[in-house]
């Protein structure tokens, strides 16, 4: 029987929402490596809507469930059902949503709030040692949640450019917890905690890539489960 495996997302839309190639990526990896997945979001209004083509904010409400739903192909759950007695992992793809949705980094960083369903889900599984897989800025909820914890977000210095946010690394360091400098199409372990990371579009770097480090982190995730 394959593992039972929860995806919780954040929207629909790298700047507002999940970043819908992560999500895919991770839902492949799943699907190959014989998962049994459900999805989950917050029922919650989205902190802003982004118009991607303009990349600029509009004055639209949306609901962080019902624009998840369309990752899901409608087959989605409110994330307050969500029990981790189901399952056997949990993974948080990654996009702005995260930073903005299920907690606000993305404006007040490392002095951030957690959305209480996702600090509870994530203390839930950490609780009953499952496995928890994260990537792109999703990394971060973990630190918040998990002070002393090892995650990482790709390289801690801008190198060759390809590290834009390199500063997360520093802010991560600064919760308490320690960050591992990896490329993109590596993930880092947290033995002691089961937490699982990678970089993906925190890194400039080819999709190919970027899928690659997804897949390691998966195949992590359902080792440990």
């Amino acid at each position: 029987m394959g593992k039972r495996v929860a995806l919780v997302l954040a929207g629909c839309g790298v700047f507002d929402g999940s970043e819908i190639h992560e999500a895919s990526a991770a839902l492949v990896h799943l699907s190959r490596g014989g998962a049994e997945v459900k999805i989950f979001a917050p029922s919650i209004e989205q902190r802003d809507v982004v118009n991607h083509l303009k990349g600029s904010p509009t004055e639209e409400k949306r609901n962080v469930l019902v624009e998840s739903a369309r990752l899901a192909r409608g087959n989605i759950q409110d994330l307050a059902e969500l029990k981790a007695s189901e399952f056997d992992a949990v993974i948080f793809p990654g996009g702005f949503g995260v930073a903005k949705n299920l907690c606000s980094w993305a404006v007040d960083g490392k002095n951030c709030t957690v959305n209480e369903h996702v600090r509870s889900t994530l203390q839930a599984f950490h609780s009953a040692k499952k496995p928890i897989g994260l990537c792109c800025i999703s990394p971060v909820l973990a630190a918040k949640v998990f002070p002393g914890c090892e995650v990482t977000v790709g390289q801690d210095k801008n190198v060759d450019g390809r590290f834009p946010d390199a500063e997360t690394a520093s802010a991560i360091a600064e919760l308490g917890c320690k960050h591992i400098c990896k490329n993109v199409n590596e993930s880092h372990v947290d033995k002691a905690n089961k937490i699982v990371t990678t970089c993906a579009f925190m890194c400039k770097a080819p999709l190919h890539e970027i899928f690659d480090g997804i897949g390691t982190m998966v195949q992590e995730v359902l080792k440990l489960a």
